[in-house]
């Protein structure tokens, strides 16, 4: 008897499980497109640097000594050594912690310790760092493996008439808004619960109330999938009063605007902030999300007035959990707390559960699920159309 595969729609269940698919999005897909690094402002100095893992490959950003920023394979041109950790002190060179090889901020050779007793000599020239590519798109740096890859706003701008009306580089760090954290999930099955509208008005009833999911427009810029939904009336009715911050769109152009840009890169912006969503897989069930917000650059006594004026709206509106209280399962019950991220996690690491299951098979696709299955259809086309 021939052992059927089993399928998540277009993916087979192994796509989310096997070692050996996690590999092949590591080279084909991780490796082969711009990977989020930071913040401008993560790099402002000479000197200054971080570090990134874009599929295979772990690539750091410095700026050089003439405020130029360069991008370098973090790996030592004598054994392959990684060069440097992930946080960026000011350095002046860059010296491997193995054999004291040492690289000038523009990733040139200059200092090999006991070159002549040890080699005789190096020529310097032809082992310098090899380079990577780096790009500023919205406030945000990014790098790409390949030197000669296209630009970023090559490659999202045919998304960028859709993502919101958010400036970025108008908005200031707001630092409570910063996480990061672990999910029991394939990296696939955290996106595709990012682009599940059918989801919003479920899991998220009590979470996400104050828009109007069964008006939401969504469609695909090639492989990045654009959302929008606007405000429901209660909401929207003299929402200046009800705006937690002040505000940083204008008012004709309200709502949520909640872009996943591919691979794993979310945007997530509103009346009154914008956020991004990193998607960093760690292996076949394992993801790392990373969060950073802004807001609008305005003073302490702003936002002060704003919380107050906006708090009798938000006691009476209400936000809760999907359960009551003597429902929770335990102190910290994520379907109790109220809080619509931690309904995410929980759903992802209960649908991850499922998949080793021999009794796991899909049921039909609701039209608000209709994304997945298109999120599904960007992966294989990275895959050569490979199940």
């Amino acid at each position: 008897m021939t052992r059927m595969t089993r399928m998540l729609h277009l993916l087979p269940v192994e796509a989310y499980t096997s070692q050996e698919w996690f590999d092949r999005e590591m080279r084909d897909i991780f490796s082969k497109t711009w990977r989020y690094a930071g913040f401008m402002e993560d790099v402002s100095e000479p000197g200054q640097y971080i570090t990134v893992q874009a599929g295979l490959n772990n690539i750091f950003i410095v700026m050089g000594r003439d405020r130029r920023l360069r991008a370098f394979h973090n790996i030592c041109r004598h054994r392959g050594t990684q060069l440097i950790r992930a946080v960026g002190k000011t350095q002046k060179a860059l010296t491997c912690p193995y054999h004291d090889w040492t690289y000038d901020l523009e990733g040139n050779l200059v200092s090999v310790p006991e070159e002549q007793e040890e080699f005789g000599q190096v020529d310097k020239s032809c082992l310098g760092l090899k380079p990577a590519k780096v790009d500023i798109w919205k406030s945000m740096i990014f790098v790409h493996p390949d030197p000669d890859a296209p630009s970023v706003a090559e490659w999202f701008g045919p998304a960028e008439p859709h993502i919101g009306p958010h400036i970025p580089e108008e908005l200031v760090e707001y630092e409570e808004l910063n996480n990061s954290y672990e999910i029991k999930a394939n990296w696939k099955v955290v996106v595709e619960n990012y682009v599940d509208v059918y989801h919003l008005s479920h899991l998220h009833s009590n979470t996400l109330q104050m828009y109007d999911h069964k008006a939401a427009k969504y469609h695909w810029e090639g492989p990045h999938y654009m959302f929008w939904e606007p405000p429901v009336e209660a909401f929207l009715k003299d929402q200046e009063s009800k705006l937690i911050a002040p505000r940083v769109i204008p008012e004709d152009m309200n709502g949520a605007w909640v872009p996943m840009l591919f691979p794993g890169i979310g945007l997530a912006g509103s009346e009154d902030g914008w956020n991004i969503f990193i998607v960093e897989p760690l292996g076949p069930e394992l993801t790392r999300v990373s969060n950073r917000g802004r807001v609008s650059n305005s003073s302490g006594w702003e936002f002060a007035k704003q919380e107050m004026r906006s708090s009798n709206f938000w006691t009476k509106f209400g936000l809760s959990g999907k359960y009551e209280d003597h429902d929770a399962m335990s102190e910290d019950d994520p379907m109790v707390a109220g809080d619509f991220t931690g309904e995410d996690i929980f759903a992802c690491e209960q649908q991850q559960k499922s998949l080793k299951s021999p009794y796991f098979e899909v049921g039909p696709a609701a039209v608000g699920e209709s994304p997945v299955i298109d999120h599904q259809k960007v992966v294989l086309e990275w895959l050569g159309g490979a199940r």
